[in-house]
């Protein structure tokens, strides 16, 4: 598949990128790839506290950056979390399911060593760009 066009995502209603990669990017206007986000608030501040809040936090992220982007939740097809503890799943998954309450897009949880700023979750998307 031959791309045709490429166009790199901002937005200040989410935290910046805090390494040399974009919030995320739309391929053809078809297709939007974010890159990870973590529970930090748009202004650069770690949210504290429990895996619910972080999970939020993640969530309100990802909203803002895929209305940049002209999509939104109802357009994800597949999300991948990844988490410090899967202990914390359970907690994760009642927020998450929160968001995508009819037909859920396809979903990756796994557990990892770590993550950016000693955070708990870390939550990216693929989804399709708005008719």
């Amino acid at each position: 598949m031959k791309i045709m066009s490429r166009k790199v995502i901002s937005t200040h209603q989410a935290p910046g990128a805090i390494g040399p990669y974009s919030q995320a990017i739309v391929v053809d206007n078809k297709f939007v790839y974010t890159s990870g986000q973590i529970p930090l608030t748009p202004e650069g501040t770690k949210v504290e506290g429990s895996i619910e809040d972080q999970t939020h936090q993640v969530m309100n992220n990802l909203m803002a950056v895929l209305e940049a982007a002209n999509s939104d939740f109802n357009h994800v097809v597949k999300t991948t979390i990844f988490l410090s503890d899967m202990s914390l799943f359970q907690q994760m998954n009642a927020v998450y399911g929160s968001y995508f309450v009819i037909d859920p897009p396809a979903r990756s949880t796994v557990a990892v060593k770590g993550l950016p700023m000693g955070v708990d979750i870390e939550i990216e998307v693929v989804a399709l760009v708005k008719d």
